[in-house]
């Protein structure tokens, strides 16, 4: 059990941190949404201790002892810690997807770069479809199908961030989308870093990656009527508020440089309606066929993983991926230059 002064610290912080998230858990009933805010209070913490340090490679080991620690059953003293501790036991969370969060995240310490789609997905299903992945475990299903439309829900509302961060990314001299595309268009990457405008390669690309985004939105619905129906509400809502992202960028003309997309209350409490009307219409429809579409290739281990299917040669290669992305950033922090000033 969450301690509640644990689960109002992480409640607090999904508040302040991630809008988005919390209006769509109000939907959620009270048995997953405190273990879902938990979650996402841990995955926040660690995106943010990432990506608002300087010293990200030491983030990234600090938060990969964290995690062994929350597995060895000895949290930090720390409430998203705790928190999450008490998750990773009541709900049996297989570390497979919390590692695959911190591959993602060693992904971003080294500044990696992806040459085409397939490169991103592989990024989004680590920061954001192993967290899919998880509150479908919350949930209580495991099922390789209903988990496959999981994470096509979370590459989706990844690939939405990277749409709506093009301009603040290129400020931070990051860049998200696929390299070539970039090539397609003539949008050569150091050129656009040292001078990040909105031109009309820039907003194609955007209004490219949001296609891809909405195509996962749509094929993602069909996982949602497997769950029990109590959180079907919940899961609806965040599809709608965080496609709603991509509606207000295609608003502003696919523009995400000097604009950052953003929602209104207003809007956000349309979509919490609309999840629940639709929630309705899947108790009483027949179920799509589309729940038994394979998933993602880059995807397939998370699956595998979550549904607790042996022997999965897929993650173990993925397993031996994160342990060499894990030594390198060791080996770069063990012979830094030292920023220490000379005695």
């Amino acid at each position: 059990m969450i301690n509640p002064r644990d689960l109002h610290v992480c409640r607090d912080a999904i508040r302040h941190g991630s809008l988005s998230f919390y209006t769509a858990s109000k939907l959620l009933p009270a048995r997953v949404r405190d273990p879902a805010l938990a979650l996402y209070a841990f995955c926040r913490l660690a995106d943010d201790a990432v990506d608002l340090h300087d010293e990200k490679t030491a983030a990234v080991l600090r938060l990969r002892d964290r995690l062994d620690l929350i597995y060895a059953g000895r949290p930090k003293e720390a409430a998203a810690d705790r928190a999450f501790a008490a998750v990773v036991e009541d709900f049996d969370m297989p570390k497979a997807l919390p590692d695959a969060l911190l591959e993602g995240l060693a992904w971003d310490a080294m500044e990696k770069r992806y040459d085409t789609l397939s490169g991103v997905i592989d990024y989004s299903a680590r920061v954001a479809a192993a967290v899919g992945a998880m509150m479908s475990v919350l949930t209580g299903v495991r099922n390789a199908d209903a988990m496959a439309r999981a994470c096509d829900l979370g590459v989706a509302m990844q690939l939405t961030n990277i749409s709506r961060d093009i301009g603040e990314d290129a400020r931070a001299g990051r860049i998200y989308l696929p390299l070539d595309w970039m090539a397609e268009v003539g949008l050569e990457p150091e050129a656009f870093l040292a001078d990040p405008l909105p031109d009309e390669r820039v907003r194609g690309l955007t209004r490219r990656l949001l296609r891809e985004a909405d195509r996962l939105y749509r094929r993602s619905e069909a996982g949602i009527s497997a769950l029990p129906v109590s959180s079907r509400p919940g899961i609806f809502a965040a599809r709608h508020v965080y496609a709603g992202i991509g509606g207000a960028i295609r608003r502003n003309g696919f523009d995400t440089i000097s604009y950052r997309a953003r929602t209104y209350r207003r809007q956000k409490l349309g979509w919490l309606l609309l999840a629940t009307l639709r929630t309705g219409a899947t108790v009483i429809g027949p179920q799509s066929a589309v729940l038994h579409a394979k998933p993602l290739p880059e995807c397939a281990f998370l699956v595998d993983a979550a549904a607790q299917i042996p022997q999965s040669s897929g993650w173990s290669q993925r397993t031996g991926a994160l342990l060499s992305a894990l030594a390198e950033l060791e080996a770069r922090d063990r012979y830094a230059p030292s920023t220490a000033p000379a005695e």
